[in-house]
């Protein structure tokens, strides 16, 4: 397998497909919308694009197999399978609110290969394949180096449907917010991960996420020479379904604090 080529065929369907989301935002009714649960919002331009997505992406590889947000098709390949967002902020993009992206993540014998995730808004596209390392619009990117918490700016996301912990993370956020230069809230994962990548944000933390959300961004993370955990600091973060990604140099900071205030 050729990655690197397979990766830039990825870009290119990706960015198609930005470009479809786009153009719909110029003219979107927001009344519009479906709701999949509590604040848990859905459009035809979700589920439009992840048809586009999945269309395309078939072509590359005819017999892998599809993990997608708006199941429109959940299939499961032998050996490669594709993990799609085909809109990571659907509620920024339902708002008008510029920052959301496509996420596209390709798994080999359950390990990835490819990571793309593509910031519609800053045309934005940010790339990882196996052998390669992390790429911002073809310029190639590392984690930041600073080596405190106190000298960091962090990401993180609000608790929006499962509210059971929310006392334990608003400790831990209060905490936090002293400890460091700030926290940020954008609202998509997948350009978290892709800022901590490039080292805008020097980490990022979040529960109750999907794979489709982090699967591309932590892939980036890690070939840009960052470290990606759960919050107890081994590796299942999808199937914890929490993650903490940073620069390397910081973990133990925010590990402590994650134990001290949530459970």
């Amino acid at each position: 397998m050729d990655y690197e080529l397979l990766c830039t065929k990825v870009i290119a369907i990706t960015r198609l497909t930005g470009n479809f989301i786009r153009k719909e935002s110029m003219s979107f009714d927001a009344t519009a919308i479906e709701f999949k649960g509590l604040n848990d919002l859905v459009s035809y331009v979700d589920k439009t694009a992840e048809k586009q997505l999945v269309r395309n992406l078939s072509k590359l590889i005819p017999e892998a197999g599809f993990t997608t947000e708006e199941k429109t098709i959940n299939t499961k390949g032998e050996i490669y399978n594709w993990i799609i967002d085909p809109l990571d902020g659907t509620t920024n993009f339902i708002h008008g609110i510029p920052t959301y992206s496509v996420s596209v993540a390709l798994y080999e014998y359950d390990q990835p290969v490819v990571g793309v995730v593509y910031e519609i808004n800053r045309a934005e596209m940010f790339s990882a394949y196996k052998g390669g390392g992390a790429y911002l619009n073809n310029k190639e990117i590392r984690v930041s180096q600073r080596p405190v918490l106190s000298e960091c700016l962090l990401a993180t996301g609000f608790p929006y449907y499962q509210f059971d912990q929310q006392e334990q993370y608003m400790n831990l956020f209060a905490e936090m917010m002293q400890k460091c230069h700030g926290l940020r809230r954008i609202g998509s994962a997948a350009v978290d991960l892709a800022y901590v990548a490039c080292g805008r944000f020097d980490a990022f933390f979040e529960y109750n996420l999907n794979a489709w959300d982090v699967a591309a961004g932590a892939y980036i993370v890690q070939q840009a020479g960052g470290q990606i955990m759960n919050f107890e600091g081994t590796e299942e973060f999808i199937e914890k379904r929490q993650i903490l990604a940073t620069n390397g140099k910081i973990d133990q900071e925010i590990l402590d604090l994650m134990k001290k205030h949530f459970k």
